[in-house]
């Protein structure tokens, strides 16, 4: 059954649902840039780090690029669980290349070492993607350090995209993981969105669910942009409960009333 609010303002769907496709997400220019940057250092076979504060659209820009890189040279393999114990994130990394499963460090690296010239002539380059990466153990990033230091440094065997919030990069600038630091060659930060990206973002997210004109009054839009900081997440949380807000009061438009009335609800 469709929320009552969906049916009181004519949409054809809840306009901040999570379930939307790949090829529908909205990404303002700067992190279609980041997509684009990303996208360049995996052509390059080169490893990325991307990292940003909780909400601020990390995730958005991961799956847009999955929806880019498609089937087109390159084998994804995504890992949402960072805090993996040893023998499990050897196995996934061994799914990541395609090889065998290695349960310890020696037998992942006598899996690499006999099928190295296999990695190397396959046609799809492998491409790592470690979310959360601020929760790996010290044990996991010194394995990544290992593997991205393989054969002498030479023709890399994958490509590695470490995801986290900033405190991700500040563990990685520490001497003991600066060899790993140095071979993320695109470091990449990710900012909230700017108020001109917030209603740009309420306007495509609404006219996506069938609503033509703008809900949202430009000071709700502004009280909706100070409320979460940027973060996309918390936008759609506080966008939504704003229209069942303004349905429930048969109010046509959210105003800046509606935004405040949540808030010290919350608050």
């Amino acid at each position: 059954m469709a929320p009552l609010y969906q049916e009181y303002f004519g949409l054809d769907r809840p306009p901040f649902d999570k379930a939307v496709l790949d090829s529908e997400l909205w990404l303002p220019s700067g992190k279609q840039d980041l997509v684009e940057d990303i996208l360049d250092a995996l052509r390059a076979r080169e490893s990325v780090l991307l990292y940003g504060e909780s909400g601020v659209g990390k995730t958005c820009v991961l799956r847009v690029l999955r929806h880019r890189i498609g089937n087109d040279g390159f084998r994804l393999t995504y890992c949402h669980n960072a805090p993996l114990g040893r023998r499990d994130f050897y196995r996934q990394l061994c799914r990541a290349l395609a090889l065998p499963d290695a349960s310890t460090a020696g037998a992942l690296v006598h899996t690499l070492a006999s099928h190295v010239q296999d990695l190397r002539t396959e046609r799809l380059h492998p491409v790592l993607l470690l979310d959360e990466s601020h929760l790996l153990p010290q044990e996991t990033l010194d394995v990544l350090h290992l593997l991205m230091n393989y054969d002498w440094d030479s023709l890399p065997l994958l490509s590695l995209v470490l995801i986290g919030l900033p405190e991700l990069h500040e563990r990685l600038a520490l001497r003991r993981n600066r060899s790993l630091y140095s071979r993320l060659t695109r470091r990449l930060r990710i900012e909230p969105l700017a108020p001109e990206d917030t209603a740009q973002y309420l306007r495509t997210r609404l006219r996506r669910a069938g609503c033509e004109r703008d809900l949202f009054t430009p000071a709700a839009v502004i009280a909706l942009h100070e409320a979460v900081g940027g973060a996309m997440r918390e936008l759609d949380r506080l966008a939504q409960a704003a229209l069942r807000e303004a349905a429930r009061h048969k109010r046509r438009l959210v105003d800046v009333e509606h935004i405040q009335t949540l808030l010290h609800a919350s608050g």
